[in-house]
């Protein structure tokens, strides 16, 4: 039986649509540097991440459709290579994401001054945008790599314990669904202890975003609107964050075995 599977083609393309969003919410704080508009910025960042983290629960449905779907011969095999396909598009999601970063931060600069313009609503936001009309406005902005963008980021103001930290979250986050599936084809009598272990996993990892990323980002925001802060330091903080989430997919095939048999192992202990 084939590893590509059409059911893998759908999942590989929803998680490479979530992932490269997930990606470009880190140049939301950077369009709302440039115009003043943290705290409207804030807003569209925390929208587009709870939508990326809202649609980890149809990344688990329709990931685990994949095991009934297995052959029975040589299925963990078989899973191992498919969920493998899953981690390097999500790598590929993230890749996507850091390509478009320089046109999104043009156009989220344009949606940040929009969406005060419409007192907040976000669904008047997404009727200008999400047309015909939006879509043509976007590809006037669009911006290719250049590497005059790293201008200005040195290793003194590179944070290099924070890429180091989301190397690891981003690890654990992308393996969360995946390991704890796996996990349950290795201990079939706690399979559903197993699959429910996914949501402990990736809410830790969500904590510890909340706790060690996120705020630092939004002070450091806050730092270069009020002059006492370069700009470069934000750019060099989220260019930090992007290439750690990158590295961090990459990690995640080394871990994802391991991970399996830790949650196979947690869930017997339960």
């Amino acid at each position: 039986m084939a590893i590509l599977t059409g059911k893998l083609v759908i999942i590989s393309l929803f998680l490479v649509i979530v992932t490269a969003i997930e990606t470009l919410a880190y140049s939301t704080r950077l369009s709302g540097a440039r115009i003043g508009l943290i705290a409207s910025a804030l807003s569209l960042f925390s929208t587009m991440i709870i939508v990326s983290r809202f649609s980890t629960m149809f990344q688990q449905a329709l990931t685990g459709k994949l095991l009934s779907a297995a052959p029975a011969a040589h299925k963990l095999e078989f899973i191992e290579s498919q969920y493998r396909v899953l981690i390097g598009v999500t790598s590929l999601g993230v890749l996507i994401g850091i390509f478009l970063f320089p046109t999104f931060i043009a156009i989220f600069s344009r949606a940040i001054i929009q969406l005060v313009d419409e007192k907040g609503s976000m669904v008047s936001l997404a009727r200008k945008w999400c047309n015909i009309r939006g879509l043509k406005k976007a590809i006037r902005y669009l911006r290719l790599p250049r590497l005059s963008y790293l201008e200005g980021i040195t290793l003194r103001n590179f944070p290099k314990r924070m890429f180091c930290i989301n190397i690891a979250i981003t690890a654990v986050y992308t393996v969360g669904v995946l390991s704890s599936l796996y996990a349950s084809l290795l201990t079939p009598e706690n399979a559903a202890a197993a699959i429910m272990s996914s949501g402990i996993i990736n809410g830790m990892a969500t904590i510890l975003l909340t706790l060690f990323i996120d705020p630092k980002a939004s002070v450091l925001a806050d730092r270069v609107v009020r002059k006492e802060q370069r700009y470069a330091n934000l750019k060099s903080y989220s260019v930090a964050m992007i290439g750690s989430k990158f590295v961090g997919t990459v990690v995640a095939q080394l871990i994802f075995i391991p991970c399996a048999y830790y949650v196979a192992w947690f869930s017997e202990w339960l």
